[in-house]
């Protein structure tokens, strides 16, 4: 297992300044390794609600938790949502314990959460092995597996693949209905592998209806389902009083690429570079490091585009600065009109231009660089906090 050492601190951080911090991100991304860790240094008592016992032992949970001090770690939380209820009450108390919630869908998904500990809760979203972990010499890799903590340090590809298919197939057989979900698993499974066949296209509902036999609400429906549960990710389209028309529907992204190649049967890279999907799949993939790079939150990250052709592929919005970042599959990126018109048009701080060759940062116009992915992470600096 790699290093984690930046998210356990950020998590201490939170769990200093917050009576309730909850632990987001995707099953398997290895959320319970990092509680564990943080139990284990704290002497915290840990409920995993997946488990028989511990879902009995929770049966009155202010009777099980109210007694507790220090930290208490409870995993899978979207298990037993009518905890949060009791959280907020015991959160209330003035020296009572302090909580670590694990939970494997978002805020929005599970409502109660947030409107049970409003103003009581700081959220920390985990993500998959990032780029500062796994080092720059192993980017293709991380591209080609994607971040899962047991894809990636598989000991082969064809295992790393095996683990892909089947982490897919229980999250839509198992994990999905969990959460109360009551969609057929081979109909998320139609619906995810076409979403991984326009990765980085723009969305168009009422094709995705007419191909699926369903209503555009149905698969808005579905669409917010796999965004909830932190394997898909929709980009929305920023709009600017410019006098053009602008795209306005969002695009759409697999957010782990090794879970976009194994829906795609992709096996290897030379089997990727051959594909059709292989620029789609760069950008995707340089677009979710960017994010967890830059610690951008959803409601800070855009795309633009008109109708005339110009476009931006991500657009980081931070008070008033704007950054924009173009993805480029190439080792000799080149200044474009699209470029330009987007400088000009968004008032852009600057413009990183990421591509896929070399280890040389060069200028190509004012504000404008581009930047290998080899060198994001030294050149590129995350938002203010």
């Amino acid at each position: 297992m790699l290093d984690r050492g930046e998210h356990l601190a950020q998590l201490e951080k939170l769990l200093r300044a917050n009576r309730v911090v909850a632990l987001m991100g995707a099953r398997q991304v290895g959320k319970t390794t990092l509680a564990r860790q943080i139990a284990l240094k704290r002497g915290a008592a840990y409920f995993d609600l997946e488990s028989t016992v511990d879902l009995a032992r929770l049966t009155d949970p202010m009777l099980a938790l109210g007694p507790l001090r220090g930290l208490v770690v409870l995993d899978e939380v979207q298990r037993t949502p009518d905890l949060f209820p009791t959280l907020r009450v015991l959160a209330d108390r003035p020296r009572g314990a302090r909580f670590l919630v694990l939970g494997s869908a978002s805020p929005d998904l599970l409502r109660q959460a947030s409107e049970s500990l409003a103003g009581r809760i700081a959220f920390y979203e985990l993500p998959g092995f990032c780029l500062r972990e796994v080092g720059p010499e192993r980017v293709n890799d991380r591209w080609l597996r994607g971040g899962f903590p047991r894809a990636f340090t598989a000991p082969t590809l064809t295992d790393s693949l095996r683990w892909r298919r089947d982490f897919i197939a229980t999250f839509l057989e198992r994990d999905l209905p969990q959460l109360g979900i009551r969609v057929p698993s081979t109909t998320m499974r139609r619906f995810w592998s076409m979403l991984a066949h326009i990765h980085g296209q723009v969305l168009n509902w009422s094709e995705l209806g007419r191909s699926m036999a369903v209503s555009d609400m149905t698969v808005r429906h579905y669409l917010d389902l796999l965004v909830g549960t932190f394997v898909t990710r929709t980009l929305l389209p920023w709009h600017e009083n410019i006098g053009k028309r602008q795209v306005k529907a969002p695009k759409v992204y697999v957010r782990d690429s090794g879970l976009l190649h194994a829906l795609l049967e992709i096996s290897d890279l030379r089997h990727l570079d051959g594909h059709p999907k292989v620029g789609a799949s760069w950008e995707g993939f340089c677009i979710e490091a960017l994010i967890v790079h830059l610690r951008a939150a959803p409601s800070q990250c855009f795309f633009w585009a008109t109708h005339g052709g110009a476009e931006l592929d991500l657009l980081v919005v931070e008070g008033a600065r704007r950054r924009g970042f173009e993805i480029k599959r190439t080792a000799a990126p080149s200044l474009t009109s699209s470029m330009r018109i987007a400088m000009e048009d968004l008032h852009l701080e600057s413009l990183d231009v990421i591509h896929a060759g070399g280890q040389d940062v060069f200028p190509l116009a004012p504000r404008v660089r581009a930047v290998p992915i080899l060198r994001m992470l030294d050149e590129i600096a995350p938002l203010r906090r």
